[in-house]
């Protein structure tokens, strides 16, 4: 990486690699404390209470058999062997002068309970120790002691091996926090630079998927699939864009035509009444298109759903029955309902009811001229689901088309009215709600299901 240390603090991965390093640096040194602790400090500590030990055990000695019991018990731990090259024991009369014990020692100290720091004679040289004297009844005094030249190496040791663990694990954190930060960098790299090329207006681009199955593999295959959304919610912007631009264009360039028509002279008062009627329908028209747009975008939004409550499926069908009962009539098409139960559902009544009104409208309108033309609205409840169905013996829907019912401004013969919008609202409504819409060819005429969950 070009980039120097200093501008690496602002980086997040840095920053979690540098607190994972210093938890393990952390963890190491209380390890080698521990470790410290066990073998160098114990040591001196077990040598301290061995000192205290044999004083106690030698001035009971002395209470028990006098100066010569305490003679025999010194002469007796200097001769077995046990840590004699070590150990000091000397036992001195009130003058100074050695009555029995090692010849080998300092200048002791007077008398006095402490153990303390001395420099004892090892070999006829001066090695570092403890030391302790105690007066005795009898005016003379005696003297413990233990070398501990030994420890000092020992700590010497362990002190360098420290040292050493210590270099090698701050070797190891350093290592490991720079390689864990382009570990890191490298992954989100990844999906910086295509978010950077997707931001570009390059939404084909997709994060290449790595080989291992980790969080990182994870959160990019939920990007690639965010990218996917993204892409085909941009293709139905435009889609949706170049068809308003289709659809709008049309009707107001025959608005404006009538229009400018009726603007010129001489123009008779029933042609001027003619062609604001006619602008007057052509705006109705697109009025009624661009509320059926928001209707969809309001829907495909989702805020509504917030105010869903308990709904009655099987009566909101009836009112819209009720209500088309009449245009079913006056077409001489038999609109029909049939039903097992209240079909309790949770959601929108005006959106549920938009819904029904939409596919029986459309059946309405491509059954008109059938002869025995028959319209069915139906509600069902199985295995948990309530089941809404539309079916009209119409001239039906090939496969081909099938598919693209529900999309914005499609529309199966441009000779009848309509915008193209109707089944697309539906869509949205049943997306809103979380409901599944399927088209499928009765044989004949067509049939729409829509299946929401029951409440």
């Amino acid at each position: 990486m070009s980039r120097g240390l200093w501008p690496w603090r602002h980086s997040a991965a840095f920053r979690l690699a540098l607190g994972f390093a210093g938890m393990s640096m952390l963890v190491v040194l209380i390890t080698l404390a521990v470790f410290y602790v066990r073998t160098v400090v114990l040591l001196e500590q077990r040598t301290l209470r061995q000192i205290a030990t044999t004083t106690q055990q030698l001035q009971a000695r002395f209470e028990q058999g006098g100066r010569e019991a305490l003679v025999q018990a010194i002469e007796e731990s200097l001769g077995d062997g046990q840590d004699s090259d070590r150990e000091l024991l000397v036992l001195l009369d009130a003058d100074g002068h050695r009555l029995a014990g090692s010849t080998r020692y300092a200048d002791p100290p007077a008398s006095g309970d402490d153990i303390e720091e001395q420099t004892l004679l090892r070999s006829g040289h001066p090695s570092p120790g403890y030391l302790t004297t105690r007066k005795l009844p009898d005016g003379s005094r005696l003297v413990v002691g233990h070398d501990r030249s030994e420890q000092l190496q020992m700590a010497e040791l362990v002190g360098d091996a420290i040292q050493a663990a210590t270099f090698l694990a701050l070797l190891l954190v350093v290592g490991g926090t720079y390689l864990f930060r382009d570990v890191l960098e490298q992954r989100i790299g990844a999906l910086r630079a295509t978010a950077a090329r997707v931001a570009a207006g390059r939404l084909a681009e997709r994060v290449q998927p790595a080989a291992r199955d980790d969080e990182f593999a994870l959160l990019e295959h939920d990007i690639n699939r965010m990218l996917d959304r993204i892409e085909h919610l941009m293709q139905g912007v435009r889609h949706v864009s170049d068809t308003i631009a289709h659809n709008l264009r049309t009707p107001l360039t025959r608005a404006l035509a009538r229009l400018h028509a009726a603007q010129r002279p001489g123009t008779p008062p029933a042609a001027l009444q003619d062609a604001c009627a006619g602008a007057i329908v052509e705006l109705e028209q697109l009025n009624t298109v661009f509320h059926k747009l928001l209707q969809i975008a309001e829907a495909e939004a989702g805020s509504q759903r917030q105010q869903f409550t308990p709904q009655s499926l099987r009566a909101i069908a009836a009112d819209v029955v009720e209500l088309y009962a009449a245009v079913a009539e006056d077409q001489g098409c038999q609109l029909q309902l049939a039903g097992d139960g209240p079909g309790q559902v949770l959601g929108d009544r005006d959106l549920l009811a938009s819904a029904i009104a939409n596919l029986v409208d459309n059946a309405l309108k491509y059954t008109a001229g059938t002869p025995g033309a028959r319209v069915d609205v139906s509600v069902r409840t199985r295995d948990g689901q309530v089941e809404l169905a539309v079916r009209d013996n119409g001239p039906g829907v090939p496969d081909a088309a099938l598919a693209r019912l529900g999309q914005r401004f499609f529309r199966l013969d441009e000779r009848l009215p309509g915008t193209g919008l109707g089944l697309a609202s539906v869509r949205a409504i049943a997306q809103l709600h979380r409901a599944e819409l399927r088209f499928e060819d009765a044989a004949p005429g067509l049939r729409a299901r829509l299946t929401l969950a029951l409440s």
